[in-house]
C-alpha cells in the first residue's frame, strides 16, 4: 500500500470507530482486527502504519469527530508529512478543499474535561491519560515466582508482589509461559487493587464484579489454594471465560454465581454476613483506562455517568450485607472522577456508620478522600480509586 492509501484506509476505519461510539458498538481494537483479517492485501507494515494513524487521530481529537476525514485532517494540522498525502492519488484521500471540516483537538469533550478538573485531574495529569500504556504482567504465584522465572525478555520489576513491565506490543500471548498459565496480563494498578484486598489462605472472599476473572485469579493466587473464593457477575458470557482461565492458572474457584440484575442479593444469600472480604471492581466510566481505550471518552455522556454512579452505590449496599463483622470491603473503580471514587466511598460511609475507612497500605498512590488514587502521570499505572472499608 502507498502512504496515501494507508491514510485513506485509516479514514475509513475512523468512520467505523465514530459510528460505533455513537451506537455503543464494537471497540476500536475489534474494528481494526476485523478489518485486518478481511484485508489480506495489507501487509504487516501496512497494518502497523494504519493502526498508528487511527490511534493517533483518536488520541488527538477531544470531542467525537464528525467524520474520519475530519479527524485525520486535525491530525495532519500538526504533522507536516501527513497533509501532502491528501493528493487524490489512486486509493488515497481526495485533496483538501478550502474551508473543509476539521475535527477539534483536545483531551476529551468539554463537559468531561470540566468533571476531571473538578476531581483534580488537569495539566500534566490530564495529558498523561492519553499516553501509550506499557504491557504489565503478573507472575502466577500458584505456578511460579517472579525472582526465579526466566522469560524470553527481561521485564522491569513493578512495586507489586509479582509484577513485571514490558514495552507496548511485546508478544506475551505467544510465550509458552503465558499459554501454560505461569503469567497473566494485568496492569500494575489492577494488581495493587487486588493486593489491597489482603486475601489470605483460609478466608472466604467474594469477587462481586468478577467479569472474565482477571482480579479473581489474582485473589486465588494470594489465597494459595486455601479458603473459599466466589466469583459473581451479571454477564454470563464474561463469567463463562473464567473456568478455562482458572484451569490454565491452576486456580481454585469455589463457585461462580450468575447474578440477576436487581435480584443479586437472592443469589448471594448463602454468604450474607459470612465474607471475610468482598471486592467490588465496579462498572465505571473507565476514565483511568484511556491510555488503552482512548475512544472510550467518546462513548460517555452525563446521563450514562449518572447511571453508573447509581449502580456503584447499589453494589456497595449489596456488598455491605455480605461482609462479616470484622471483615472488609474493598471498593475499586478504574475512574478518576470523584463521583465514582472518593464521593461514592464518602456517601457509603455516611450511610453505614458500622464501616470505617483504613487507607490500603500500598507502595503507590496518593490520598483521595477515604481511599487512594493511582494515576498514569503520578504512578505510571492505569487510573484507579481504591478504598478499603472495614466493618466493626
Amino acid at each position: 500500500m502507498t502512504p496515501a492509501a494507508r491514510v485513506q484506509a485509516a479514514i475509513g476505519l475512523l468512520d467505523q470507530v465514530i459510528a460505533a461510539a455513537l451506537a455503543k458498538g464494537a471497540p476500536a481494537d475489534r474494528i481494526l482486527a476485523d478489518w485486518f483479517r478481511a484485508s489480506r492485501f495489507a501487509g504487516s507494515k501496512d497494518r502497523r502504519a494504519i493502526r498508528e494513524l487511527v490511534y493517533a487521530a483518536i488520541r488527538h481529537c477531544g470531542p467525537l469527530p464528525q467524520t474520519g476525514r475530519a479527524a485525520m485532517l486535525a491530525l495532519a494540522d500538526g504533522d507536516p508529512a501527513l497533509l501532502p498525502l491528501f493528493d487524490g492519488s489512486p486509493y488515497g484521500p481526495a485533496p483538501v478543499e478550502e474551508g473543509e471540516l476539521v475535527a477539534e483537538a483536545g483531551i476529551a469533550p468539554q463537559w468531561l474535561v470540566e468533571r476531571l478538573a473538578a476531581s483534580g485531574i488537569e495539566g500534566r495529569e490530564e495529558a498523561a491519560l492519553l499516553d501509550r500504556a506499557p504491557l504489565d504482567i503478573r507472575v502466577n504465584a500458584l505456578k511460579a515466582d517472579r525472582d526465579a522465572l526466566a522469560l524470553p525478555l527481561a521485564g522491569e520489576r513493578l512495586p507489586t508482589a509479582q509484577g513485571l513491565r514490558f514495552p507496548f506490543g511485546t508478544p506475551i500471548e505467544q510465550w509458552l509461559e503465558y499459554q501454560d498459565g505461569l503469567i497473566e496480563v494485568q496492569d500494575g494498578g489492577s494488581q495493587l487493587a487486588c493486593e489491597a484486598v489482603g486475601a489470605a489462605p483460609g478466608e472466604t472472599v467474594i469477587d462481586l464484579c468478577a467479569g472474565a476473572g482477571g482480579k479473581t485469579l489474582a485473589l486465588a493466587a494470594a489465597m494459595a489454594g486455601g479458603g473459599t473464593l466466589i466469583a459473581a457477575d451479571t454477564d454470563r458470557g464474561r463469567l463463562a471465560k473464567l473456568a478455562p482461565r482458572a484451569e490454565r492458572a491452576g486456580a481454585l474457584i469455589a463457585e461462580t454465581v450468575l447474578l440477576n440484575p436487581g435480584r443479586e442479593a437472592e443469589a448471594l444469600a448463602a454468604w450474607q454476613g459470612k465474607a471475610d472480604a468482598v471486592l467490588i471492581d465496579a462498572p465505571c466510566s473507565g476514565t483511568g483506562t484511556w491510555r488503552r481505550n482512548p475512544e472510550a471518552r467518546w462513548r460517555l455522556d452525563a446521563a450514562a455517568l449518572d447511571r453508573l454512579a447509581a449502580l456503584q452505590a447499589r453494589l456497595l449496599e449489596i456488598a455491605a450485607q455480605l461482609v462479616r463483622p470484622g471483615g472488609r470491603l474493598v471498593y475499586v473503580v478504574c475512574s478518576l472522577l470523584d463521583e465514582e471514587g472518593a464521593g461514592q466511598a464518602a456517601a457509603f460511609l455516611g450511610r453505614h456508620p458500622e464501616f470505617s475507612a483504613g487507607p490500603p497500605a500500598l507502595p503507590l498512590g496518593s490520598p483521595r478522600g477515604s481511599g487512594i488514587r493511582l494515576t498514569p502521570f503520578h504512578d505510571e499505572t492505569d487510573g484507579f480509586f481504591i478504598a478499603r472499608l472495614g466493618k466493626a
